[in-house]
């Protein structure tokens, strides 16, 4: 079966409860719920892991971003005109298809936490979560098996490389920075000459701008909070955490809604996104290292 046949029989069986099911499972892989948890384990639970979970969403997207300009292959109702994904779904389907973006993000993240459990039970939800997530983004049809496959093959890769050799890469912070700042720079150059030179539309290499913005962001918060901080992810009480997580997710929400509505211009967004990830890994930390040394 061709994945378009496989698309055409999930349209087929769709329902608008299963629509409205699978639009809530496939926010599971977008950006600000990934974000969101790492923000999570990295101010308030464990710091290591979350570098871990970090460094795998953010290399696994510069790959499949990456893909996604140099093959250009266009979401499945471009290829087949006659097919129609879910309305509902579209809005988040940005760039190309292959490979898809959201399995990636979800894969980096589930996979790590199942790796990282102890228990069969959690184990066995989050592959499925990460499974689920995949099987949603061609049920609305936005992904072809293809594109789902694919970025399950990469973002598990990197999930169990990480999970086998984290602590190695982590003793050595310094050239793990250099080295992830120099693939985001190559990344970052590839779009724009390809934007320049190769006639791939601005829109198009937008999403491939940001992850290497983030990685750029990722490997100089990495360096500066090893360096400069090695904050804990204590505090006091239980209501300090609560405060804590709130007061910098509501941050971090509020600089990137100032941030994204300075400038359209593809430049921007690298500094963007790369501001926003050091904001998440070293300012705010600093910010509440601070604060809990004077009162």
């Amino acid at each position: 079966m061709s994945d378009m046949n496989l698309l055409w029989f999930l349209e087929g069986i769709r329902t608008p409860a299963g629509n409205d099911f699978f639009q809530f499972v496939t926010c599971f892989g977008q950006e600000t719920f990934l974000l969101s948890v790492l923000c999570f384990f990295y101010w308030c639970y464990d710091k290591k892991f979350a570098r871990r979970i970090g460094l795998t969403y953010f290399s696994s997207g510069l790959v499949v971003q990456n893909l996604k300009i140099i093959f250009r292959i266009p979401r499945p109702w471009i290829l087949d005109p006659d097919f129609h994904p879910v309305q509902s779904a579209i809005p988040h389907a940005t760039g190309y298809s292959f490979p898809s973006g959201h399995t990636q993000g979800a894969t980096s993240l589930f996979a790590s936490l199942a790796l990282g459990s102890k228990q069969r039970s959690t184990k066995f939800l989050f592959t499925a979560s990460f499974l689920l997530v995949g099987f949603s983004r061609m049920y609305l049809g936005v992904h072809t098996p293809k594109d789902v496959l694919t970025s399950l093959v990469i973002s598990l890769g990197f999930s169990v490389a990480y999970s086998r050799y984290a602590d190695i890469l982590f003793r050595k912070i310094r050239t793990l920075s250099a080295v992830l700042a120099g693939i985001s720079c190559f990344v970052l150059a590839s779009a724009f000459l390809l934007v320049k030179y190769d006639g791939l539309p601005s829109m198009y290499a937008a999403d491939t701008i940001k992850a290497a913005g983030a990685g750029l962001g990722f490997a100089l918060g990495l360096w500066l909070e090893e360096t400069y901080l090695h904050f804990s992810t204590a505090t006091r009480t239980r209501m300090g955490q609560l405060l804590k997580l709130a007061l910098g997710l509501g941050s971090t929400l509020t600089w990137k809604l100032f941030l994204s509505g300075w400038s359209a211009l593809l430049l921007w967004k690298v500094f963007e996104y790369a501001f926003l990830v050091v904001w998440i890994l070293f300012l705010y930390p600093a910010l509440f290292t601070s604060v809990q040394k004077n009162i």
